[in-house]
């Protein structure tokens, strides 16, 4: 087992880890920007190293900086959390070329569900249900047209490289092909400096469900179900809960041996998420997020599992502390995000905490780096806190979610907690019948008439 790990990522995630450590034994070392030198990962971990100014790139972002606190530290692997290099397998090269143990999967791995065409082209082969489309890139109008027009519209295209809702426009009909497909590549060069597309069957009212699954690296795997996702906004969750409101136990069983088994099969090793979308009982292959989510936290509770101290396990070579047979699901949970940003355009909104009250009581979860006098920089993510809850069945967990969300008290900036109150009172929410489209649909008529 490692003796000192550093973390190199910020905020609650951070927080996180470092939490996990220390539970372990395990020192922690907590690297920051200039920006970041009164956050609470910086106070809780065991040392702290300052890497660089503000920008990302030059501090979180930055091999050397990062490659140099593990050898000024002593640490002997790196947690990334998520975002920043967590899925970066240039990152990861460098981090095993420096004697280093990266704490999550092998760069192979990254690089190949990195790309959304390869990613897909290996689900296939590993026999998980993937959306009609294009085999590969589409190189021209032309070819756009053919895939469109074999498939059937409505269609989405994709960027190959592409992530958080960039390079991805919607062709209703074959008159908006051209339109759709020249703007999705031009925003796919502008964000990713790549811009290949694909096209994919677009689905009109599906959920986003995801599958964690977690392996060992030796050809052992497990899955622990399913969280719906499909409460969003510009592609963004904001809102997660496990188990699934539509998915069937049979379903939960069918889906996940087969995502376990696939990842089995290529000996993925650590924590990973399988994406679908899920309409009229089919699951179709989306993406496969190589690293931690930050809705983590809703599986954990209903699996009764310490995802992040596993990651550690497993990385250290230790075997699985658990077999597909332990994992048994207790009861729903449900994560909401809080961001600092003002409703209702959703515009960040950084600032100081003038006060802050977490709340509290029996299956309630507040995963933050808040404290009361904490400035929030304006250099990074909005995401300043996840309020998780846990009940013994869905109802019990919304009122658990309705009682917290009215206790948790975060001042000194615009939050998102208006809009998580609100949500609490629409049906659709009590019901759980909603499709990845509700959320926008009802911020139009709420906010935005």
């Amino acid at each position: 087992m490692f003796d000192k790990i550093l973390i190199a990522n910020r905020g609650e995630i951070a927080l996180r880890v470092v939490r996990a450590c220390r539970e372990m034994g395990i020192a922690s070392v907590a690297v920051h920007s200039t920006a970041d030198s009164d956050a609470m990962h910086v106070r809780m971990a065991d040392e702290a190293i300052c890497i660089g100014p503000p920008p990302a790139a030059q501090s979180y972002l930055s091999y050397p900086a990062i490659i140099s606190a593990c050898e000024v530290s002593g640490a002997q692997a790196i947690h990334p959390g998520y975002g920043f290099l967590s899925e970066n397998a240039q990152f990861v090269q460098v981090v095993e070329d420096h004697g280093l143990t990266f704490i999550g999967p092998t760069a192979e791995h990254i690089r190949i569900m990195g790309d959304k065409i390869t990613a897909k082209d290996t689900m296939k082969a590993l026999g998980v249900p993937c959306v009609p489309g294009s085999d590969g890139g589409v190189p021209d109008l032309d070819a756009a047209r053919s895939v469109a027009g074999e498939i059937g519209y409505p269609v989405i295209i994709k960027a190959t490289a592409g992530g958080g809702g960039r390079g991805m426009k919607v062709a209703e009909s074959a008159e908006k092909i051209e339109t759709a497909f020249q703007t999705a590549r031009a925003e796919a060069k502008a964000a990713f400096g790549n811009d290949e597309v694909y096209i994919e069957k677009y689905l009109t009212t599906p959920r986003h469900i995801e599958v964690q699954v977690f392996g060992d690296g030796k050809g052992r795997a497990v899955h622990l179900g399913e969280r719906d996702c499909s409460l969003q906004r510009r592609h963004q969750k904001v809102f997660e809960e496990a188990p699934g409101p539509a998915i069937a136990a049979d379903e939960r069983a069918r889906i996940g041996k087969i995502c376990a088994d696939a990842v089995a099969r290529i000996n993925y090793i650590g924590a990973g998420t399988i994406e679908f979308l899920y309409e009229n009982g089919a699951f179709y292959f989306i993406e496969m997020n190589t690293r931690l989510q930050v809705e983590h936290p809703v599986t954990e509770a209903v699996y009764d599992q310490d995802l992040v101290r596993e990651q550690i396990r497993v990385a250290a070579g230790e075997p699985l502390s658990f077999t597909q047979d332990d994992l048994a699901l207790n009861g729903h949970a449900i994560e909401v995000r809080i961001n600092a940003e003002r409703l209702p355009d959703f515009a960040p909104s950084p600032g100081r905490i003038t006060q802050f009250h977490a709340p509290g009581g029996l299956g309630v979860r507040m995963d933050s780096g808040l404290y009361d006098g904490y400035a929030i920089p304006p250099y990074y993510d909005s995401l300043i806190g996840k309020l998780i809850v846990h009940g013994r069945d869905r109802p019990e967990a919304l009122a658990r979610l309705n009682r917290a969300l009215g206790e948790l008290i975060v001042d000194g900036v615009e939050t998102t907690i208006p809009l998580f109150r609100d949500l609490m009172h629409e049906e659709a929410i009590q019901t759980g019948d909603y499709s990845i489209h509700w959320l926008e649909t009802w911020l139009a008529r709420a906010y935005e008439s």
